[in-house]
């Protein structure tokens, strides 16, 4: 192992290609604006380091970084990248997670629009992040205690578990497949649209228009909280712990509540069962 440490460098692909190298307390910023500093590399260790330059880690295999600083002009910092730990990082250029494969991230503070395209197989534990279109197309994430904040998350993603997460995010879930979603606050309009073997457990949902056009959708002992039109075309089976202020049209399944506001059926195909769990209630809405 080569140890490198309290320097500063700004040239282009300052320490391209190297292997089995640890970096310590250094700086990768300064007039030559160098771009690419890592690429190529095998076995890295970045620890305590100061990214302020473009696309520092492309293409490295076995990368470890600790402590780090990536501002916003750090853009597109990690690309094409495999087997990839990031603790206690600030990642706060545009693009920051790209195309990578076998990725743990624990402690790290995101605030990077677009962040986590086709990734293939991400933990994340205990960050926050603020995106747009955040972690989309990939598969196999893994999320504990993850706080979001932000626009169009987890599009056309595959095969997730999140659990014990905080996330304020419209049109999120959509597309999405064979997701777990348990324990968890999820805030925002148009929720989950177009989705195909999703489940909420133990989940408290709120916004307008949730879960339409879904198909193998499932909510068990979930609370939904200002949802209106909701499960417009769905294929559902739902327990909700919660009023609901309408229901729209499902396809079909069975939707067991305290009560709703309304049940509204206008389109002959909808034959979803919306059955009324509180005795005074269920003459009222159109509840079975």
């Amino acid at each position: 192992m080569k140890f490198i440490s309290d320097q500063t460098f700004d040239q282009e692909r300052a320490l391209y290609g190297q292997k089995d190298i640890c970096v310590t307390n250094c700086r990768f910023d300064g007039p030559a604006d160098g771009e690419s500093a890592f690429k190529e590399g095998t076995n890295i260790t970045a620890e305590d380091c100061f990214f302020n330059l473009r696309y520092p880690f492309w293409h490295d295999t076995g990368l470890t970084i600790r402590n780090g600083e990536m501002t916003e002009l750090c853009r597109a910092a990690l690309w094409y990248s495999r087997n990839v730990t990031i603790t206690d990082t600030k990642l706060h250029g545009i693009k920051a997670l790209r195309e990578c494969d076998n990725v743990t991230m624990h402690g790290c503070d995101i605030r990077s629009p677009e962040f986590g395209w086709s990734v293939r197989g991400i933990t994340m534990e205990d960050c926050t992040a603020e995106s747009e279109y955040f972690m989309m197309r990939s598969d196999h994430l893994h999320f504990t205690n993850v706080t979001l904040k932000g626009k169009y998350s987890f599009q056309y993603i595959q095969d997730a578990t999140f659990e014990n997460c905080r996330f304020d995010t419209k049109d999120a879930f959509w597309h999405a497949k064979h997701v777990m979603v348990r324990n968890c606050v999820v805030k925002g309009e148009y929720l989950a649209w177009y989705c195909e073997n999703v489940t909420f457990e133990n989940c408290k949902i709120i916004g307008t228009q949730p879960l339409c056009y879904c198909k193998g959708l499932r909510l068990i002992n979930c609370e939904m909280i200002d949802t209106d039109l909701s499960f417009e075309k769905s294929e559902v089976h739902a327990t909700l712990t919660t009023p609901v202020l309408s229901i729209k049209n499902p396809r079909s399944g069975r939707i067991e509540l305290p009560s709703v506001g309304e049940v509204i059926r206008d389109d002959p195909e909808a034959r979803g069962e919306v059955i009324c769990t509180r005795v005074s209630d269920r003459k009222a809405g159109g509840c079975a």
